[in-house]
């Protein structure tokens, strides 16, 4: 107990019981980071020279695609890092401490080491501290445990170095007293409290770009070279040849402006956008943008239990009555043993489910809705025999004891731990005989009590004594007990788990359970879903706990259940999956669970049972809280992913065939088929709309067929790449023609029928890049309306451009006539089939 004077020199030695925060960026500071990428310095710089040089719409329209490029990326970005202001909140706001002998209540930031804290049923706990007093204390844990149950605490000793879970004899800040009172000395404050462990690890953690980001900063860079390159030796050509400089620079700016895809990052960002609108339907919210790509690659989802692979709702299972295992859905009312086992079930019980609105225990609640699920309204079952005296339950004695009057003679109905009513047991009830207990009948009441262990379950046994007439009761009375029954119950797994799991195998997704909870429990709820396959496969956090980096990347290959785990631990778990190259998904809803979540490649968090903290280091957010629900995001992030990768094919090939026709003009020595506004024109108008709606494509279950492709892997692979070779020489042959068709009438003809020709053929190759596949003469042809309103809004522009008149300045261009038009639209049609064909013979 510490005087007022003492706990003012702890605060000074000590600090105040808060968490230090990080510093932050600014808005500002995030915009300024989105114009780092090396493509977008190359596009200011040629914007600045351009502007210098009298070409000022070039250098507008390369500023405004770049601006709202990073207007874009800051706002996805600018909500990020407040896991260290959500910590703060599950401080409590006020804290009863004895100070000066006297009980007096201060704010929960001025709670220093040494002072003795009291705690109710309801009470947040300000600090970490070891228990003085104790007096049937309860805790909810689970925001740093993850553990379902709330934690019995007492004043026994446990060993040195025990699991948080196991560690009864103190009490944690975040957690809050759901039962009983106690009292405590604060042994730390602030950040060295288990939160504020997990707050440091959250400011040492490191967020994980997607494979998506990685790969396209290193192809900008790349392809922004090889552009640059190639503008700078077409720059030469042309003043070799006597052009003008000005014009041939302007010129080579323009063409590195068509051929750099500046908008691919827009167009990536607006994809994966309407990809989260999807998703958000499907009660998955995506807080990161990238995250919805990395989804696609995800090659190990570690779940935790409660919740997102359970239902978080404990539920009887199993009667054990008359010597029997009764399964919950088999109990029959008109047996007299089992009716009288769910009648004491409610009777000596203090919880209550009234209109849905649960309140007590989840393991009374559990027994309680069983009799609601078979009819019994537990309220007039009290009614009908009321309590006339109580021993409340606590944690030393592990039973609870209530009297009642039944008709004739009152009756005393004990519930509580198997192995503590079994001893105080001189009596058993088999059918309508009462006889005496023997070693065999108490042996086969254990036997089954291992079973219901082995399976996972909670066991409550029940027994009552016929009391000679109403009384006080005393402790004395808990003896001489006659056996009833056993009732296991459990959190059960969700309807839909098993499937999700099945179907994340098929995936070649490796589903892991990492769990607070017991072992046993993990393994049981693990074995139904399909995620365990063999015990060897479980193991406890404390396992780990000595073993190098090295040694538990080669660990965690075997493992697919992990209990009784620390917040370092799931770091190390998902760190050593990462380390062998695989993109981790990692689910949680705690506190604990925060540092993990940041760690791995797609943090998903809780929306119902999530705690704030959870969910700012999160990527996504699960609305329904249901494992099933990654599933179907990962399935999203597959298709968009291979949405983005069409839309990407389909501006390169256009682009290299835009690059292939003037590199044939320059080595044939013919004038420059393009004037820069016309790649201006091809750029922001023809191409931007189809690619989005390629992104758009409706999605298909075949992606899950798929192994997750590896992390290293290149966007760029070879057939990716031959694909887009092939389909821009095809544009390009084509282009080329046109050009060819108007240079036997004049410079000018030629250079708009083939500015025409490149602008339908992209146009059309649209429905080229739909698929891997050949499209042409199936269904999935004509399925995508965003591509058809895409194509018909394209043609609808560059005609105009050809065919108006008072468009012909503008546009640096000459008026086709009807047999011109119908020559650019052929050879623009022409590459549907040829290209398709090519597609038909790869396959």
């Amino acid at each position: 107990m510490l005087t007022n004077e003492q706990a003012k020199q702890n605060q000074k030695k000590y600090g105040f019981n808060e968490l230090v925060e990080g510093k932050k960026k600014s808005v500002f500071q995030i915009f300024l980071e989105q114009f780092k990428d090396f493509l977008v310095i190359i596009l200011i710089i040629a914007a600045i020279v351009s502007g210098f040089l009298g070409d000022a719409e070039s250098a507008i329209v390369i500023f405004v695609v770049i601006t709202i490029n990073a207007i874009l990326g800051t706002v996805q970005t600018v909500k990020a890092e407040q896991s260290l202001n959500s910590l703060k909140k599950l401080s409590a706001p006020e804290a009863k401490v004895i100070r000066d002998g006297v009980l007096i209540q201060i704010p929960s930031r001025e709670v220093t080491v040494g002072d003795e804290v009291i705690i109710e049923a309801g009470d947040c706990i300000p600090a970490d501290g070891k228990l003085l007093e104790c007096a049937s204390l309860k805790v909810d844990e689970s925001a740093l445990t993850g553990e379902s149950l709330s934690v019995e605490k007492s004043l026994d000793e446990v060993p040195e170095g025990a699991a948080l879970g196991d560690q009864t004899n103190k009490v944690f800040s975040g957690s809050f007293a759901t039962y009983g009172r106690a009292t405590y000395e604060v042994t730390e404050i602030g950040m060295e409290t288990e939160v504020g462990k997990i707050a440091r690890l959250l400011k040492t953690t490191s967020e994980k770009r997607t494979p998506l980001q990685i790969n396209l900063d290193d192809f900008g860079r790349k392809l922004s070279i090889i552009i640059l390159v190639f503008c700078a030796i077409l720059f030469g050509l042309n003043v070799m040849r006597g052009g003008s400089v000005v014009d041939a620079f302007l010129f080579a700016v323009a063409l590195a402006v068509a051929a750099i895809p500046e908008a691919l990052s827009s167009i990536v960002t607006i994809v994966l956008s309407f990809g989260t609108q999807k998703m958000a339907k499907e009660h998955a919210i995506i807080r990161k943008l990238q995250a919805v790509e990395g989804l696609g690659s995800v090659s190990v989802i570690c779940s935790d239990k409660t919740g997102t692979l359970t239902q978080n709702k404990m539920t009887v299972e199993d009667y054990y009555v008359d010597e029997k295992r009764i399964s919950a859905d088999k109990i029959d009312l008109n047996h007299e043993n089992q009716e009288m086992l769910l009648q004491y079930s409610i009777l000596c019980n203090d919880s209550t489910n009234t209109d849905g609105q649960e309140i007590g225990d989840p393991t009374e609640t559990a027994l309680i809705n069983l009799g609601n699920n078979l009819g019994i309204d537990a309220l007039k079952v009290r009614e009908s025999y009321p309590r006339i005296a109580e021993i409340p339950f606590d944690s030393d004695r592990k039973l609870m004891s209530t009297e009642h009057r039944f008709a004739d003679k009152p009756v005393m109905i004990v519930k509580g731990a198997v192995d503590v009513l079994v001893d105080r047991m001189n009596h058993i009830r088999i059918g309508d005989t009462v006889r005496d207990i023997s070693e065999e009948d108490r042996m086969r009441i254990e036997l089954q009590n291992l079973e219901f262990s082995r399976d996972g379950l909670r066991v409550l046994a029940f027994a009552y004594k016929e009391l000679d007439m109403e009384q006080e009761l005393t402790l004395e009375d808990e003896n001489e007990l006659t056996f009833l029954g056993l009732i296991a119950m459990m959190d059960p797994p969700r309807e839909e788990s098993k499937a999700a799991v099945e179907e994340c195998i098929k995936a070649g997704i490796k589903p892991i359970m990492i769990t607070g909870d017991h072992k046993i429990t993990a393994a049981a709820i693990a074995k139904r879903i399909g995620i365990l396959k063999d015990d060897a496969e479980a193991c406890e956090g404390a396992v780990i706990e000595d073993m190098s980096d090295e040694e538990l990347q080669d660990f965690v290959e075997g493992i697919s259940v992990y209990a009784r785990v620390s917040p370092e631990h799931k770091i190390r778990i998902v760190r050593a999956w990462q380390e062998k190259g695989n993109i981790v998904a990692m689910t949680g809803d705690g506190v604990n669970d925060a540092p993990a979540l940041k760690q791995a490649n797609i943090g998903v968090a809780m929306g119902i049972t999530g705690s704030e903290v959870s969910k700012d280091a999160a990527a996504m957010i699960l609305t329904d809280d249901n494992f099933a629900t990654i599933v179907k995001a990962v399935e999203n992030g597959r298709n968009i992913y291979q949405n983005i990768k069409n839309s990407i094919q389909f501006l390169l090939s256009g682009n290299f065939a835009g690059i292939l026709t003037v590199l044939y003009a320059s080595l044939a020595g013919l004038p420059v088929p393009f004037e820069p506004v016309h790649l201006l024109f091809i750029n922001l108008l023809t191409d931007s709309l189809p690619a989005i709606a390629l992104g758009l494509e409706p999605h298909t279950e075949e992606v899950m067929k798929q192994k997750p492709r590896p992390m290293n892997e290149s966007i760029l692979t070879k057939n990716y790449l031959t694909s887009i070779g092939t389909e821009g020489l095809c544009i390009g042959i084509m282009t080329i023609i046109g050009f060819l068709i108007g240079y036997r009438t004049s410079t000018a003809l030629a250079c708009t029928m083939a500015f025409g020709t490149l602008c339908t053929s992209r146009l059309v190759h649209g429905f080229n890049c739909k698929s891997g596949r050949p499209v042409i003469f199936t269904k999935r042809f004509f399925n995508n309306i965003y591509l058809i309103g895409a194509f018909l809004i394209g043609l609808i522009l560059i005609t105009g451009v050809l065919t108006i008149p008072g468009l012909q300045g503008l546009f640096k261009v000459v008026s086709l006539d009807i047999y011109q038009l119908l020559i650019v639209y052929g050879l623009a049609l022409l590459n549907l089939p040829v290209i398709q064909l090519l597609k038909w013979i790869r396959r």
